[in-house]
């Protein structure tokens, strides 16, 4: 009797994508960033294949409601540079909310996918909103709760 390995290929990994919703009020940034990261890779399913995407689509509301733990509102910083001499720019957390609600929730979560094509095509399947409305409604997302 011969046993084998079930290896997903990107069509079957297609036909079993699911969507989930996630509330994020209350939750700290870097466990949610990691829950979310771990549901877009697929890590949560039998059907795992390191080298297909056989992630499910997440939706993030409430992004502005995520929490910072400890000093981190004014302490970390999101820093840039415009390769133009003296154009470094350090922004803190706290003000990155306010402008840009969803840019911290996504900049975690694509630092926790793989640094190469499947990780961009991973990111894709995220979407996050500032407000508990999302229009993927028709979707029929699934609510998933994050145990942090």
């Amino acid at each position: 009797m011969s046993q084998t390995s079930f290896v997903a290929t990107p069509a079957s990994a297609q036909a079993l994508r699911g969507w989930f919703v996630v509330d994020a009020t209350g939750k700290p940034l870097g466990r949610l960033a990691s829950e979310i990261a771990k549901i877009l890779r697929g890590k949560h399913k039998p059907t795992f294949t390191p080298h297909v995407d056989t992630g499910d689509f997440v939706v993030v509301v409430n992004a502005d409601k995520v929490k910072l733990t400890g000093n981190k509102l004014d302490k970390k910083f999101y820093y840039r540079h415009s390769a133009i001499p003296g154009g470094f720019k350090a922004v803190p957390y706290r003000k990155l909310l306010e402008d840009k609600p969803e840019f911290p929730i996504e900049k975690a979560v694509k630092g926790m996918l793989p640094h190469n094509v499947l990780g961009r095509q991973m990111i894709k399947k995220l979407h996050v909103y500032a407000t508990p409305d999302h229009p993927h409604a028709a979707q029929k997302p699934q609510p998933l709760t994050v145990n942090v």
